[in-house]
C-alpha cells in the first residue's frame, strides 16, 4: 500500500482520455476536471465524480425495492488524474526521501 497523491474532496485533471460503457457521447477528454469522490490506496484507485460512468445491476432490497440498472461511477487508476494546483493547472507531485545528516537515517 502506498501513498497517493490525491485524496478525497481534491479537485483533479484527468491526464488521459476515460471511455465510459455508455454511448460514446459521454467519453471524457484528457483535461477534464472533476472532483475526487472516493479513493482506494490498496488498489491504486481513485473515483472521479462524472468520470468513468458504468451500469450496474443491482437486485431489488428494501432500501431499493425496485432494483434495476443503475448508472453510477466506476473507479480509475490513480495515474491517470493530476491534482489542481491554486492557479488551475495541472501539476505533478514528486516524493523525496529525506536523511537526517546527524543519524544517517531517512524519513517516509
Amino acid at each position: 500500500m502506498s501513498k497517493l497523491h490525491v485524496k478525497s474532496g481534491d479537485t483533479v485533471m484527468l491526464n488521459k482520455t476515460i471511455t465510459s460503457a455508455k454511448s460514446a457521447g459521454q467519453d471524457r477528454e484528457a483535461g477534464y476536471v472533476g472532483k475526487v469522490l472516493k479513493v482506494f490506496p490498496e488498489e491504486d484507485r481513485v473515483i472521479v465524480e462524472g468520470v468513468n460512468i458504468r451500469v450496474f445491476h443491482e437486485k431489488p432490497s428494501r432500501s431499493d425495492p425496485e432494483g434495476g440498472r443503475i448508472e453510477r461511477e466506476a473507479p480509475i487508476h490513480v495515474s491517470n488524474v493530476n491534482p489542481i494546483d491554486s492557479n488551475g493547472d495541472a501539476t505533478r507531485i514528486g516524493r523525496k526521501k529525506v536523511e537526517d545528516p546527524e543519524t544517517g537515517q531517512s524519513d517516509e
